[in-house]
């Protein structure tokens, strides 16, 4: 119903988990807010009452609710048909694009953005395969195992978030990647045979690129630089640098040249103990074989 203009929730309707606004995340609130906000405006202009255009939409009025108030973010689908009820001509569809950009958590974004300007990552992950290796279906059985246990919409948007990721690839002035990753995250049999097959050749065929370099960390080496945990080391064309590892300043970013030249030469010495490039690949080869 409304009652003075604003959006009243009347009824308890069908929720979707991860869709939340991120509380702290001042500009994604904002451009939500607007978003609903101006669902609001056209949806009282044709005198549609909230019930009657949740049944229009073939959603709760609960989630109408959110949506108008700015604490949920409308899947692209529901601006679609919402654009169609409200007969916006596309001018309600068309706020997709503003919604994607705040679609996946302020963290993810940030770093997107980094990845995204980087000349050289540097990047060691000993507990899975990195994020941006990861094929959706790898990744969705990662976030299949997380307890307590993701919402299916919550997975989807983890899912989708790492796979924007992905864009770092296509650049046109891609950047130089060194990927190191520990044997045995290779050899677990996460989310079945063919989830890990798959995940295999997409290895084989990264590690193709001229710009990429893949190498394994076997488990029978008695020495081990990253013992302490992950490194990740992004470099940027005016000289300036981020890291991150749980064993520099409680894994926050880092930027001061000391931490950075402790980042790098611990990564430089696991690159060192670590197979080559070429061996690495004959090493993943084998491991398909297996699989």
């Amino acid at each position: 119903m409304s009652v003075n203009g604003e959006a009243v929730r009347v009824g308890t309707g069908t929720d979707e988990p991860g869709w939340e606004v991120d509380p702290d995340d001042d500009w994604a609130l904002a451009v939500i807010a607007t978003v609903g906000r101006q669902l609001r405006l056209r949806r009282e202009a044709t005198g549609l009452l909230v019930g009657d255009f949740a049944v229009a939409v073939g959603h709760g009025e609960d989630l109408v609710y959110k949506i108008e108030t700015g604490r949920r973010i409308p899947r692209p689908e529901y601006l679609d048909t919402a654009d169609e009820v409200l007969g916006a001509g596309g001018l309600v569809a068309a706020m997709k694009e503003d919604v994607s950009k705040v679609r996946y958590p302020k963290k993810v974004r940030d770093l997107t953005q980094m990845e995204a300007r980087a000349v050289e990552l540097q990047l060691y992950d000993p507990v899975n395969l990195h994020g941006l290796l990861q094929t959706p279906e790898y990744a969705r059985a990662l976030f299949r195992m997380r307890r307590p246990r993701y919402a299916e919409e919550e997975i989807e948007r983890g899912v989708a978030a790492r796979v924007a990721r992905k864009a770092v690839f296509d650049r046109d002035s891609a950047p130089e990647l060194s990927f190191v990753q520990d044997e045995w995250t290779l050899r677990r049999r996460l989310g079945g045979r063919e989830v890990v097959r798959t995940q295999l050749e997409h290895l084989l065929t990264v590690a193709q690129l001229p710009n990429v370099e893949i190498q394994v960390m076997p488990m029978d080496r008695e020495e081990h630089a990253g013992a302490d945990g992950g490194i990740e080391v992004l470099k940027f064309e005016d000289g300036t640098a981020v890291g991150r590892s749980p064993a520099v300043a409680g894994g926050r970013p880092v930027t001061d040249p000391r931490q950075l030249r402790i980042l790098e030469l611990r990564y430089g010495i696991i690159r060192a103990q670590a197979l080559t490039p070429l061996e690495s690949t004959a090493f993943i080869e084998r491991l398909l074989g297996e699989t």
